[in-house]
């Protein structure tokens, strides 16, 4: 009793180093990561911004040292999320339900741009949009470079949806392939698109992410579904006949209201075959589109001009794709192929197993496997090992030379090299390569401009 009275009032503590064992963090993977840290909360979202790294709590955000995890600074915050590249990154961040958002500089957590009347912010890697509405059918759209002070172009919106409200609202396009253990943003903020699909009482409104035109104010057919895809506007057709479901897909130019291409009997997955009422976007991401043909195989389409960027075999399954590349897994569950879209030639290919899961982002190819549970990122072009680590934690963000991983409230840090790797990522791994000095170039100066250039020019 004497000793319990004693360590409960502070008078002398029995076991000095019981509390310090309790606190410390077991390792969340072998080989041990760089560097480990317990956050406030458990995280919604990680993102590498530059030299630091941005963790979104549910009722804060808290910035820290990509070299040595130590915080760098916290605010309370509802939401939060990056806009710009590696050079220029911004954070925006705002409460629900209120009006307006700052934009926070990544290392210092300074207030770089306030804004008191926004209702929502879309974030992307060298844009950032946010919309006003004075009335509830008189909005207008603005986009900024992620750190500028005046805003490039603005456009009259009438009114915006329902549910755009704080950052990244839902916009009519592709629907991504997701994968257990591996964040849907770990990819990070990406280019914006040419164009924007916004949903406004039932009809859609196509927005020139360039000029802020609005191209395009469409009102859907009863059976149809709209989206906006690689710089086109796609109706996409359910009919409902002899117990089945029939798809046609017309894409349409929207500076010209002309048809560039069609396709009939591919399945984007929209539908629920509830009538083949067509509840979801497309599968896909990007400029392309993952469809199953009329024969159940699966394909990955080009938005801009309709081309088949790859036709996968019989009982094979696409994991992730983007722009470039293609992740698919063999009919027997006991591969994973790496393949490069639109060229017809065998890709890299590694042993998995069924139930691997797997993501694409711009600088690895990540996979996930159970049994024994691992983490393992590759370049993308060639296959080549970045790092393997024995790991049942998530993979949270991935950037130029590493990724975050995660398990609860502990984040750390790997570099590619971890776990007998062969170092970072090569140009010729298909990865973006640095610029003069070791900077990264911009996406139109890095070949990553999509199949026909749209992401950088607009298309054409």
């Amino acid at each position: 009793m004497t000793v319990v009275i004693l360590a409960a009032t502070g008078v002398w503590n029995p076991f000095p180093t019981m509390w310090d064992w309790v606190d410390r963090s077991e390792p969340i993977s072998e080989p041990d990561v760089v560097w480990q840290q317990r956050v406030g909360g458990t995280p919604r979202s990680v993102t590498i911004a530059g030299d630091t790294v941005i963790v979104e709590q549910r009722t804060r955000v808290e910035a820290r040292s990509l070299a040595t995890g130590s915080q760098l600074w916290e605010r309370k915050a509802d939401w939060a999320a990056v806009a710009g590249g590696d050079r220029d990154p911004v954070v925006a961040v705002g409460k629900l339900l209120v009006k307006g958002y700052e934009l926070l500089d990544p290392a210092t957590g300074a207030v770089r741009r306030r804004d008191d009347r926004a209702v929502a912010v879309w974030t992307y890697r060298n844009l950032l949009l946010d919309a006003r509405c004075v009335a509830a059918t008189d909005c207008t759209l603005s986009a900024w470079e992620p750190r500028g002070t005046r805003p490039l172009w603005t456009a009259f919106l009438p009114g915006v949806h329902s549910g755009m409200l704080a950052d990244n609202p839902e916009l009519l396009g592709t629907r991504r392939l997701g994968a257990p253990r591996i964040d849907d943003g770990v990819a990070g903020p990406e280019g914006v698109p040419p164009l924007l699909g916004f949903p406004v009482d039932g009809r859609v409104h196509v927005v020139d992410t360039a000029t802020g035109r609005v191209l395009q104010n469409v009102q859907p057919g009863r059976e149809e579904r709209l989206a906006v895809i690689g710089g086109r506007l796609l109706r996409i057709t359910a009919t409902s006949r002899d117990g089945s479901c029939y798809f046609d897909i017309s894409a349409v130019d929207p500076a010209t209201g002309q048809q560039v291409w069609r396709r009939t009997g591919v399945n984007l997955r929209t539908a629920d075959y509830a009538g083949c009422v067509q509840r979801e976007d497309p599968q896909g991401a990007r400029n392309v589109l993952i469809g199953v043909g009329p024969d159940g195989r699966e394909a990955v389409l080009d938005g801009y001009d309709g081309r088949l960027l790859l036709v996968g075999a019989d009982g094979e399954k696409l994991l992730a794709v983007d722009d470039r590349y293609a992740l698919v897994r063999s009919a027997d569950k006991r591969t994973i192929v790496g393949r490069e879209l639109g060229v017809d030639r065998a890709g890299w290919s590694r042993p998995a197993g069924g139930k691997s899961g797997a993501a694409l982002t711009p600088y690895a190819a990540l996979i996930a496997e159970e049994k024994p549970s691992r983490l393992i990122a590759v370049a993308p072009a060639t296959g080549r090992e970045l790092v393997v680590l024995r790991t049942s934690a998530n993979a949270l963000a991935v950037g130029p030379n590493g990724m975050i991983i995660g398990e609860g409230r502990e984040i750390g840090y790997v570099r590619w090299g971890a776990g007998g790797a062969v170092g970072p990522p090569a140009a010729g791994d298909g990865v973006p390569g640095p610029g003069p000095g070791g900077t990264r170039l911009p996406p139109s100066q890095q070949g990553d401009c999509g199949p026909k250039n749209e992401l950088c020019s607009g298309g054409g």
